[in-house]
């Protein structure tokens, strides 16, 4: 199947201006053999190159296709995990969080708008900036909130199996039959206890932190003030997200308007008048569903599972979980969301509220307002990571070798222990690939 192949004698000529020239010739039969499976139907070009220094004519081959070319032939990529991912940093509380949007175009969008209003046009608002609702996205806003349901009811009903401990001194959690060795405790009596941890039994706000923000009947109304902060009800920020972006809860009622607001700058020039918030249902009236979309006694009113329905609950859940999430990714993408660079604080609508209980890094420059900037999802729903422990009934994790342990977020740690599929996002941040040594070999790892 071999084919003998030889290069016939090349016609020299002079090139002009003493440069280099290229020229064609024939191919024939090469000395060199080849696989015809190879070669095969393909066309041949020789180029004759003429070196000035030697006077040297100088062939080279050039093989090419079957006439047809590739350039525009567009490969699909397949997409490659990783195999270990490192989590975000731990921001200092220091320093103010990051701008999740450059400030560079913050502040060219600010120059625009003030340019606009010297000159006196008026903001152009879509919607929802306006205060129109998107009707594609109502549906988003009902799906994510049977997520939320089902995300509260499935964790409470798998708590009662999967045990979840909590420090008395930090915000820590550790989701295992015992609590682990690693001595990374901050609490304020962590020097006397050489940073171990003083575990406790966890609840459902340990694993699910929860998010608050106020709820208004009209975001683009009066600010909520430092002393009329009591009037109005503190409730999930994703319930209140939900509710802005469509959904009808008789006890949180929220204005729909039909005419879009004006602006001119930073300033509201008619947004339709004011009106008097109606009188909404009571939680305990009959008929409330408000009970079902807080963490509040949860393990109370869910019963515990049987063996058989643990990892369909756990499956259940996972996928509740990655519901919220995409959810509300999306609807923040068009619905205004306002977190506190400095703390935790967050606030569903286009302006931040004026009550003053910021107390973190120089609250006291800023009389405890808190210094608004746009939220991240994580920020409106947090993650909340934890230690991944392949052995929920093994040995407590060490500190000689946490840097072989991957994290994960609390709430997927629960569902894989109680028997639920690994998303394949999350592989890489458990480093499920890493063979963990024992404590004398640790140091000869590299």
């Amino acid at each position: 199947m071999l084919q003998q192949l030889s290069i016939g004698a090349f016609v020299p000529w002079t090139p002009p201006n003493g440069g280099a020239s290229l020229g064609r010739t024939e191919i024939k039969p090469l000395d060199t053999p080849v696989l015809r499976s190879t070669f095969d139907g393909q066309k041949f070009q020789v180029c004759l190159v003429y070196s000035k220094g030697n006077s040297i004519l100088r062939p080279e081959i050039f093989c090419g296709g079957y006439g047809r070319t590739n350039y525009h032939r567009r490969v699909k990529k397949h997409e490659i995990l990783p195999q270990n991912v490192d989590l975000p940093p731990v921001l200092p509380k220091k320093k103010k969080k990051p701008f999740p949007i450059p400030l560079k175009k913050i502040q060219e969008a600010a120059r625009e708008d003030k340019k606009l209003a010297q000159m006196g046009i008026e903001k152009h608002l879509e919607p929802p900036k306006n205060g129109i609702l998107i009707p594609d996205l109502i549906p988003v806003a009902y799906e994510v909130l049977d997520a939320w349901k089902g995300l509260i009811s499935g964790l409470a009903q798998l708590l009662h199996v999967v045990p979840v401990h909590a420090c008395s001194e930090c915000s820590e959690i550790h989701v295992a039959q015992i609590g682990h060795k690693i001595q990374d405790c901050h609490g304020t009596t962590s020097g006397s206890r050489r940073s171990y941890h003083s575990w406790i039994k966890g609840s459902i706000n340990d694993v699910l932190t929860p998010i608050e923000s106020y709820h208004m009947y009209d975001p683009y109304g009066r600010r909520i003030k430092h002393e009329t902060r009591f009037s109005y009800d503190r409730i999930p920020a994703v319930v209140e997200l939900c509710i802005q972006a469509g959904i009808e809860l008789p006890e949180y009622p929220s204005r729909r308007r039909t005419e879009p607001i004006r602006m001119l700058g930073k300033k509201v020039i008619d947004i339709g008048g004011y009106v008097d918030e109606p009188t909404p249902f009571q939680p305990g009236s009959p008929g409330s569903q408000i009970v079902e979309l807080d963490t509040y006694q949860a393990l109370e009113r869910f019963p515990p599972l049987t063996e058989q329905e643990v990892p369909m609950v756990a499956q259940a859940t996972i996928n509740a979980y990655e519901k919220v999430r995409w959810g509300l990714t999306k609807l923040m993408r068009k619905y205004s969301v306002k977190a506190c660079g400095y703390c935790s604080e967050v606030h569903v609508g286009p302006w931040g509220h004026n009550a003053k209980l910021c107390g973190e890094f120089k609250h006291q420059w800023r009389d405890g307002k808190h210094g608004w900037q746009d939220a991240t999802v994580d920020e409106v729903f947090p993650p909340n990571y934890v230690w991944h422990v392949e052995d929920p009934k093994g040995p407590p994790l060490k500190s000689a070798l946490k840097r072989f342990y991957g994290k994960v977020p609390a709430v997927v740690e629960v569902c894989v222990q109680a028997g639920a599929h690994v998303p394949n996002k999350y592989k890489p941040m458990m480093r499920v690939d890493i063979v963990v040594p024992e404590d004398r070999e640790a140091p000869f790892v590299a």
